[in-house]
């Protein structure tokens, strides 16, 4: 790896850290780079998915006192988190590299999708909670969390999604859970990655300081940077790496 490529994961790592904290979706601006520094798609996913991964982890421990008290519900809820990202990540494990790489611009097109919509569905699903919430919020975690371990890309926000339409926890609970869970799927995830040797060290720990900086510069620019700015520009290049790949792999 030499220092030009060095310095573009460095860089993206940073301005994902400095996104996430702000507004999310720093996958889609991490994970083309890591194609971009040679990476085959799912080495590059495998990697993005652990470079990523503090940011998850410094949220859910930011504001751990919100999180429910520990008894059956949240073991249960836990479980299949971590269930859900081991089976995504055997899942991308196990699907050949070129079927996957077919793929890679319908899940940028589909994550940005995710993460340009995710507030207003937020927002209609904060008025409907469920008299059965707990064993459809169960339910809903799974494919959910298995989506996650495959590719990661607006986890977040579908699990805003589902924990708000299966539950009565106020907005900042519901966030820490929310944290909680994409952490333990993206854990399970990495793991298993790092088992099975399709990590790309080099790049990823690379990033991932990257992504550590960035998240606590991201903490002090929070109230310097518009939100819903940071989101239209996420979402712009989300859509321009969805055309770009599209043409790549497609034609």
């Amino acid at each position: 790896m030499d220092f030009g490529i060095a310095a573009m994961l460095f860089g993206a790592g940073v301005v994902g850290g400095i996104v996430n904290a702000i507004a999310g979706g720093a996958t889609l601006l991490t994970f083309p780079v890591m194609l971009a520094a040679g990476l085959p798609p799912v080495v590059a996913n495998a990697s993005n998915a652990v470079a990523v991964l503090p940011g998850h982890l410094v949220a859910g421990l930011a504001d751990r006192s919100q999180l429910p008290a520990f008894d059956g519900r949240l073991v249960a809820v836990v479980a299949v988190a971590i269930t859900g990202g081991a089976l995504g990540a055997v899942l991308l494990l196990v699907t050949p590299e070129r079927f996957f790489t077919m793929l890679v611009p319908a899940l940028i097109g589909l994550a940005t999708l995710i993460f340009a919509t995710g507030r207003s569905v937020h927002a209609e699903f904060s008025h409907r909670v469920s008299a059965q919430g707990q064993w459809i919020r169960t339910a809903l975690l799974l494919p959910t969390s298995v989506y996650g371990g495959y590719f990661g890309a607006g986890l977040g926000v579908v699990l805003l999604a589902v924990l708000t339409m299966t539950g009565g926890e106020g907005a900042r609970a519901i966030n820490a859970l929310k944290n909680l869970l994409a952490s333990a799927a993206s854990l399970a995830t990495a793991a298993i990655f790092a088992v099975q040797g399709v990590i790309h060290w080099p790049e990823t720990l690379t990033m991932l300081a990257g992504a550590v900086c960035g998240g606590v510069l991201g903490g002090r620019l929070a109230t310097l940077l518009s939100p819903p700015i940071v989101r239209s520009v996420v979402v712009m290049i989300g859509i321009s790496m969805t055309v770009i790949y599209a043409w790549r792999y497609w034609f």
